[in-house]
This record gives C-alpha cells, sequence and structure tokens, in this order.
C-alpha cells in the first residue's frame, strides 16, 4: 500500500496513532509483583491449546481462560501452550488457576528478561529465548518464552504465533510415543531441547552469512558492508545473552535436586547443558570471525586509500619537474635566448616529454608502478 510504514514489525499508515513498545519505565513506582505488559504492542488474541495426555490416552483443546481451572485431571499430564501476552486479564486468570506467585506473573508479562531458573512452592519457573532465522530479512528473530514446571503440568508463555515446539506436538499425537509414557519434566525437557536445537539451525545460517561477506570483503569495501558486519556482530551478542545465562539455568537443573525433576530426566538436561556449551563455543568462534572481517575490512579500505595517494604522489612527482622547467619559461626577462629561437617552443615540450617518460621508467624499475 503506498505510503505504508514498517516499525517494529507493524505495519500503519502516515498520520495515524503509533502505539509504541512498553518499557522498564512503565513499571516505575509499581509494587512488587504488579502484572504489566512488557513488550511489543498487541498484534494478535490470546490463545490457549491445552494437550492432555497418559500412556493410553490424548486429547487437545482450545480452552478460554476461565476454563483452564479445570484442565487438571489425576493420572493426566497436562502441556497448557498460551500464545499472547497482551491481554493481561487473562493472563492473570491463567495464573490464578495454577497458583502462580505475583513475582512469577510479573516475569511473563516482561518480555526483556533474562534466561533463569527459579523455584516457587509448587513449580519451577524457567525463562528462555527462543531464536528463529527469518530468510527474507536475513534477521535473527528473538522471543521469550516462560516454562512453569509442575508435578504434572507444564504451561508455556510465549509472544506470539510460531514456534519449534512442533516436533513435541507431533510426538505427542503418535499413540507409541515414549514422552506419553513420562511425566511432566520430560515434557518440559522435550520444549527446552526444542528450542536449544534450534540454536543449531540459527548458528549455520549465521556461518552462511559470514561467509558470504568475506566473499563481499574480497571485492567490496564500501560502507554497507561495514554496516552489515556491525549488525551480525550485534545480532551475535543477543545471541551470547541468550545462550550464556541459559546454561547457568539448565545447569543448576541438571545439578540440584528438586522434586519437579527426576533424576532419569536431569540425564537429558546434561546433553542439553553439552549442546549450549558447543553453541557458546561456536558463537565465541563467530565473533572472533567478525571481528577478524572488521579488521580485514579496515586493513582493506587503508590498503585502497595507500593505492590512490600513491598514485596521486607519482602524478604530482612527475609534474613537479615539469612545472619547474615551465615555471623558468614563464619569466618575463627580456633576455633569454631561447625565446628567440625558432625550436625553442617544440624543444622545451621535448623536454617535458623525456623527463616525464624518464620519471615514469624509474618508478616502473623500482616496482612503485
Amino acid at each position: 500500500m503506498e505510503g505504508k510504514i514498517e516499525l517494529h514489525g507493524l505495519s500503519f499508515q502516515p498520520g495515524e496513532a503509533v502505539e509504541k513498545p512498553k518499557g522498564r519505565a512503565s513499571k516505575a513506582g509499581l509494587p512488587p509483583g504488579t502484572p504489566v505488559y512488557i513488550g511489543q504492542p498487541k498484534v494478535e488474541q490470546l490463545r490457549c491449546r491445552a494437550y492432555l495426555y497418559n500412556q493410553t490416552t490424548f486429547e487437545e483443546r482450545t480452552p478460554c481462560p476461565d476454563e483452564c481451572a479445570n484442565l487438571r485431571q489425576e493420572g493426566i499430564t497436562l502441556w497448557l501452550d498460551v500464545v499472547g501476552l497482551h491481554d493481561v486479564d487473562a493472563i492473570h486468570t491463567v495464573a490464578e488457576a495454577f497458583q502462580l506467585h505475583p513475582l512469577t506473573l510479573e516475569d511473563i508479562l516482561n518480555t526483556h528478561q533474562r534466561p533463569k531458573a527459579e523455584e516457587y512452592e509448587g513449580y519451577l519457573y524457567l525463562v528462555m529465548r527462543m531464536l528463529t532465522f527469518d530468510p527474507g530479512s536475513q534477521r535473527i528473530e528473538s522471543e521469550q518464552v516462560s516454562l512453569i514446571i509442575g508435578a504434572d503440568f507444564v504451561l508455556s508463555f510465549q509472544e506470539r504465533e510460531g514456534d519449534v515446539f512442533e516436533p513435541v506436538r507431533d510426538r505427542l499425537r503418535a499413540p507409541q510415543s515414549r514422552l506419553r509414557a513420562r511425566s511432566a519434566d520430560f515434557l518440559a525437557y522435550s520444549l527446552i531441547d526444542a528450542i536449544v536445537d534450534h540454536y543449531f539451525v540459527v548458528l549455520e545460517h549465521v556461518g552462511d552469512q559470514i561467509e558470504k561477506l568475506e566473499a563481499q570483503l574480497m571485492t567490496q569495501t564500501d560502507g554497507a558492508l561495514l554496516q552489515a558486519i556491525q549488525s551480525w556482530r550485534h545480532a551475535l551478542l543477543e545471541f551470547s545473552h541468550a545462550a550464556w545465562p541459559l546454561r547457568e539455568a539448565i545447569g543448576w537443573l541438571a545439578r540440584d535436586e528438586t522434586p519437579y525433576i527426576q533424576e532419569a530426566t536431569r540425564l537429558y538436561l546434561r546433553d542439553v547443558y553439552d549442546h549450549l556449551m558447543y553453541v557458546i563455543e561456536n558463537l565465541t568462534t563467530y565473533r572472533e570471525m567478525l571481528s577478524n572481517l572488521v579488521e580485514l575490512y579496515l586493513s582493506a579500505t587503508s590498503n585502497r586509500l595507500n593505492e590512490v595517494m600513491k598514485m596521486l604522489t607519482i602524478i604530482a612527482t612527475v609534474f613537479m619537474p615539469l612545472s619547474f622547467i615551465a615555471g623558468i619559461y614563464g619569466m618575463n626577462f627580456e633576455y633569454m635566448p631561447e625565446l628567440g629561437w625558432r625550436w625553442g617552443y617544440p624543444a622545451v615540450l621535448v623536454l617535458m616529454l623525456i623527463v616525464a617518460v624518464g620519471l615514469l621508467y624509474y618508478f616502473r624499475r623500482r616496482g612503485w608502478l
């Protein structure tokens, strides 16, 4: 549409009122635990999907927030996936249904949380960053995911539609799935593993982009390339902010004893911890590669400038004796023998040509040209 503007992924027309993302300043002065949504403006309706299963049964529902209090059943594991955090009242209703602490509710609605794991009475709370790569914009998209791990339930809170959990849903739908025979903590592990495994997908795209930047650097040294390198350095910094704290959180879950994580599941969490270590090592390598690309870019720019300066210096050096000769014969003295000579002007031109060619030949012999 003509005149359309894109801002933070939202489209609007000039002259329309634009809702800005809320920041931490909107909570200034409020009591701890006050539920205030901090994130992008509302773009979709809140939606709940419930998966109820055990080894022999499986059921999918799309309950309203008011119906969530009646979802838990004895002998049934529940996964409630909530998408959209803009409706604070609806999120508060879900939190009350599962008796979540006010501080947990506050952290769920604050989408700028640092990845962490905390234990509350009745459940564990885990914050993660779900990363995906957008081929269209060639950028890394980041979204906060909050997991509540109870004895017989798992709650997941996402900012928007689209996630990496579809393989987990497919495993739950399979009648002979091992996931159905395990408890809620194994379901939580599966969700965590899906997010971490997708870090590898993003890393592959990052590696491809760095290779392209390196190839472009051989033939291109303009400002746009440096801007692209700096943009990817910033993206990897954000990636590191998602991976490093998560490593600490997963390490705590895999190491410390808690009634909500069984010993058999801790073994799998240690495997996730190893995957995170591999991700972090690759992030460090890629950041060093981008730093080297910046240095290579600056070196190439400097070499190009040196070549230009060398050429200008050669031109100035060639014209220096020519200017000296022209200056001598440009003096307005009356008695200059060559002024009355018929071939004086051509002779001076030939002399200037011989001097210029001689200098160029000398520069060529010295390897300066």
